[in-house]
C-alpha cells in the first residue's frame, strides 16, 4: 500500500479526502487508532484509523513528513508573543468584526444557500453578527439534544433581531443513528465525537432543506484557549492512571450514580487524557474489548506530545494544549467526515489565517482571557455586547448535545448484532454489551454505548480483513440503506 499523507485541518487549507475514494487505497485498520478512539474518543493524531494514512493536523508543519517522526509544536506558541500597544487606543472589537466579516465571506464565498450551526453560545453568536451583513441570505439552525439545555431562546432572539431565518432541530437519537449509519458508504476516516451524531442529524437536515454549505464555529479555542477552572484542577488531581478490581464497576450503586463512575473512571485515567470530554473506556475495558493488551500501545502516542506539555507553564497552556491535539481528528472532524458524505461544504471562519494572525500576534492578552475572573473571549464578549447587552449564554453555556441514554434505549440490539458482525476486530464488545445493558439509565454507561455505536458499523463497513470480504461490505450497505428507509 502506497502510504498517503493529508491535510485534515482547515488552519492548513481545505481538507480533501479524494485520495480515500478507493478503500484498496487505504490499507488495514490500526487497532491502536480504534484504542485511541474508545480510550478518547478520537484518534491521536498524525494517526488515522488506517494504518497507512496520516493526517497533518494543528500543531504540525504540512511540509513534515507525517509517517516519519513529525514534531509537535503547539500552535498557541507558534505565533509569538503579541505585540505591547503602550498608550496606544484601539477599538479591537471594531477590527474583530471587520476580520471575522471577511473571513466569514471568504471561507463561505463558493455556498449558494449557507446554512450557520447557532449553538447559542458566544462563537456562534458573534459569527451570526458578523453574517447579517456579508451572508445575510444565511439560515441559523440550533440544535436541542435534551433537558440539560435550552440555548434555543438565546439563539433565536440573536437571529431575529439580526434579521436572519432561524430553524431547530429537535434531537431523535434514532433519527440521527440512521441518518450517520446512512452516510458510511461515504465517510472518508472515523472519530467519534460525542457530538458526531448531531452533525450528521443537522448535516442531513441541512441538504433535505435545500442547503449547500454549512458554517461552523470551531477553531477560536485552540489559540484563544479556556481558562483552568477549580473542576479542571480537581480532576488533574483525581487522575492516577491507577487499574481499580472489576468489581469498583460492578456494583449496584455505581449503575444508578454519574458522578461516582465518572470518578472511579478519572481515577484509572492519565492526568492529560482526562482534559479530554466525556466518558470513554478505562484501558482494562480497552484490553477486554480487543482480547489483547492495545490500551497501552495507544497511551503510548502521548510521548509526541510530552516535551510540548512539559515546557507549558500553567495548566491554562496545557489544556490549549489539550484543544491542539483533539481539535482536527476530534471537533473538527466531525464536520469535514459528515460534509464530505453528503458532498457538502464546509466553512470555518475562526480557521482563517488572517483572523487568527491578528489575534495571536496584535490582540493583548488581556482582551483574550481575563485569568483573574476566569473567563476567556473577553473580545468576542466585547463584539457581542455592542449587539445584545444581555444573553442566557452569559449564565449557562449552550452546546449541541446529544441524548445518550435515549440512544441505547432505541438502538441496544441492533448495535449488538453489529457488535456480533464485528468479533474478528473487537471480541469483547457483545459481552461488555450484555453486561451492561440494564445499565444504561447512567449517562456514564450511555456514553460509552455511543462509542460502541459509532464504530461498531463502521468497522463493518470499512475495516478490511481476511475474514471480511467487499461482498460482506456490499452486503452490510444494503442492510444499512433498509433499515435506514423502513424508519423513515
Amino acid at each position: 500500500m502506497n502510504p498517503i499523507q493529508l491535510i485534515a485541518s482547515p488552519f492548513h487549507g481545505e481538507p480533501d479526502f479524494a485520495p480515500l475514494a478507493h478503500h484498496v487505497e487505504r490499507g488495514g485498520l490500526d487497532s491502536v487508532s480504534l484504542a485511541d478512539l474508545l480510550r478518547n474518543g478520537f484518534v491521536y493524531p498524525p494517526y488515522s484509523i488506517y494504518e497507512n494514512v496520516r493526517l497533518v493536523s494543528c500543531g504540525f508543519d504540512p511540509k513534515q513528513d507525517m509517517f516519519d517522526d513529525p514534531v509537535y509544536r503547539p500552535m498557541f506558541s507558534q505565533f509569538g508573543r503579541p505585540k505591547v500597544h503602550a498608550g496606544k487606543k484601539q477599538d479591537w472589537a471594531a477590527e474583530y468584526h471587520r476580520l471575522l466579516s471577511d473571513a466569514l465571506a471568504r471561507t463561505s464565498q463558493r455556498m449558494a444557500t449557507p446554512w450557520l450551526l447557532q449553538s447559542g453560545g458566544k462563537d456562534s453568536t458573534s459569527l451570526a453578527i458578523a453574517a447579517s451583513e456579508v451572508r445575510p441570505d444565511t439560515t441559523c439552525l440550533t440544535y436541542l439534544g435534551g433537558s440539560e439545555e435550552n440555548e434555543v431562546a438565546s439563539a433565536l432572539h440573536v437571529a431575529q433581531h439580526l434579521g436572519l431565518r432561524h430553524e431547530v432541530l429537535v434531537c431523535d437519537p434514532g433519527r440521527a443513528y440512521d441518518r450517520y449509519l446512512a452516510l458510511l458508504p461515504k465517510m472518508p476516516l472515523l472519530t467519534a465525537d460525542f457530538a458526531l451524531l448531531s452533525y450528521a442529524d443537522l448535516a442531513t437536515e441541512i441538504v433535505r432543506s435545500g442547503g449547500d454549505g454549512v458554517i461552523d464555529g470551531l477553531g477560536s479555542d485552540v489559540y484563544l484557549g479556556v481558562p483552568a477552572t477549580w473542576h479542571k484542577h480537581l480532576l488533574r488531581l483525581l487522575a492516577r492512571n491507577l487499574r481499580l478490581p472489576g468489581f469498583f464497576h460492578g456494583s449496584e450503586y455505581l449503575d444508578l450514580n454519574f458522578e461516582l463512575s465518572y470518578l472511579l473512571s478519572t481515577l484509572e485515567m492519565d492526568p492529560f487524557e482526562r482534559s479530554f470530554p466525556g466518558s470513554r473506556f478505562t484501558d482494562s475495558e480497552v484490553d477486554a474489548l480487543f482480547g489483547k493488551p492495545v490500551a497501552q500501545q495507544s497511551k503510548a502516542r502521548l510521548a509526541r506530545f510530552a516535551p510540548a506539555i512539559s515546557a507549558a507553564g500553567s495548566l491554562t497552556e496545557q489544556l490549549s494544549i489539550t484543544l491542539d491535539i483533539m481539535a482536527t481528528p476530534g471537533g473538527i472532524a466531525k464536520g469535514t467526515y459528515t460534509t464530505s458524505a453528503l458532498s457538502l461544504r464546509v466553512a470555518y471562519p475562526y480557521c482563517d489565517a488572517k483572523l487568527r494572525r491578528w489575534i495571536t500576534q496584535e490582540v493583548p492578552p488581556e482582551q483574550r482571557m481575563d485569568a483573574r475572573k476566569g473567563i476567556n473571549k473577553v473580545l468576542v464578549r466585547e463584539h457581542i455586547a455592542r449587539r445584545f447587552p444581555q444573553l442566557p449564554y452569559v449564565m449557562a453555556k449552550g452546546s449541541f448535545r446529544f441524548d445518550l441514554r435515549n440512544l441505547a434505549k432505541q438502538r441496544f440490539d441492533q448495535v449488538y448484532e453489529y457488535s456480533q458482525q464485528a468479533r474478528d476486530v473487537l471480541p469483547g464488545a457483545p459481552a461488555w454489551l450484555a453486561r451492561h445493558r440494564r445499565r444504561m439509565g447512567n449517562k456514564y454507561h450511555a456514553s460509552k454505548f455511543y462509542l460502541l455505536a459509532i464504530a461498531l458499523p463502521w468497522i463493518n463497513r470499512h475495516a478490511t480483513s481476511d475474514r471480511r470480504s467487499q461482498a460482506a461490505r456490499d452486503k452490510a450497505d444494503v442492510a444499512v440503506v433498509a433499515v435506514a428507509c423502513a424508519r423513515r
